[in-house]
């Protein structure tokens, strides 16, 4: 299969490009560079374009025919919660205007396969175990740049018969291979490594949660299953019926609390025996505003549709992380 990747060289992204590649697909990937790492994508052909430009949906549908392309998958787009509350019209621009232009290209390169690249944020508050047909409720411009994204979606698949599915991923962790794990601090485990790297005591924001622990509790999916489900979907988009737009949650079923994750890591953390203390103790803030207790995936739609299901533990992510680090 010929693949246009559009945000490869991201940490999700990357994954999925070399999981593509290693079965033997053909991968291009559509690119600005802004927050990816271009040589995660270096064997790949490459046009380095901002989706909201103007002419970006003909540069790409150009590059989609040069190329062959029979799918898309789209990764590209912008993801910091803070940041999309402080400014609401770049995440609409480059998380909607983007899409937008993707699948304006797919119509033109006649592309009848797509992956959409959404997020568990679409839910808002939601609680407990989340299926996909739990209202959606966003709660800041970020997710609700996502879930307008599943709407022009569907909207497009039913208008022109393209086959879409878009992938709701819960919290992604951990590395394939050393040299595509996460950089960017904006997730838990990161944010944890951050902060003992730099001496510093990790922060747990609440431990007075109705909680095995007290502290909150979220589905953390190693970023080699969540690739995998992006095969799996892929796959199935070749016998699906035209203008159909199906919606799966990503995530394991199984809820793990931010103190187990953070004391995993300061386990794995290296230290020698002569150090007192050893890894700085994690020290608990007041709660944040709007974090729910517990928040994990029902996956049994994905399971049961596509055959697919996480494999990994938080072992499996906590160790990949550490080994990283190490190289």
């Amino acid at each position: 299969m010929r693949v246009l990747v559009t945000g490869g060289s991201g940490y999700i992204g990357a994954h999925v490009c070399r999981l593509l590649r290693d079965r033997g697909d053909t991968v291009v990937v559509v690119d600005d560079f802004v927050t990816g790492i271009r040589e995660r994508v270096a064997e790949f052909a490459q046009l380095e374009l901002s989706l909201a430009a103007p002419g970006a949906a003909e540069a790409v549908a150009d590059f989609a025919r040069e190329h062959g392309a029979e799918a898309m998958i789209h990764f590209a787009g912008r993801k910091q919660v803070p940041e999309s509350v402080a400014q609401p019209l770049m995440y609409w621009n480059d998380n909607v205007a983007g899409l937008a232009a993707v699948l304006q290209a797919c119509g033109s390169a006649g592309v009848e396969r797509f992956l959409f690249s959404s997020s568990a944020a679409v839910y808002g508050d939601a609680s407990g175990h989340v299926t996909e047909d739990a209202p959606c409720h966003p709660v800041n411009p970020y997710g609700a740049s996502k879930l307008a994204g599943e709407w022009l979606t569907a909207d497009v698949a039913r208008a022109t018969g393209l086959r879409a599915t878009s992938l709701r991923y819960f919290n992604v962790a951990g590395a394939g291979w050393p040299e595509l794990v996460d950089t960017a601090v904006l997730n838990l485990v990161p944010m944890v490594m951050e902060r003992l790297a730099a001496g510093n005591a990790p922060r747990i924001f609440g431990d007075d949660y109705a909680t095995v622990d007290g502290t909150c509790v979220r589905d953390f999916i190693h970023v080699l299953d969540l690739a995998e489900a992006h095969l799996a979907a892929l796959d199935a988009l070749a016998g699906a019926p035209a203008s159909t737009h199906q919606v799966f949650n990503v995530g394991t079923g199984t809820g793990i609390s931010v103190r187990q994750v953070v004391e995993g890591v300061r386990a794995r953390w290296p230290h020698s025996a002569l150090d007192s203390p050893p890894v700085p103790a994690a020290v608990v803030e007041p709660r944040r505003p709007g974090d729910p207790a517990e928040v994990v995936a029902d996956p049994s739609r994905i399971a049961e549709t596509l055959g697919w299901r996480a494999t990994r533990t938080l072992d499996d992510i906590l160790d990949s992380v550490i080994a990283a680090r190490g190289q």
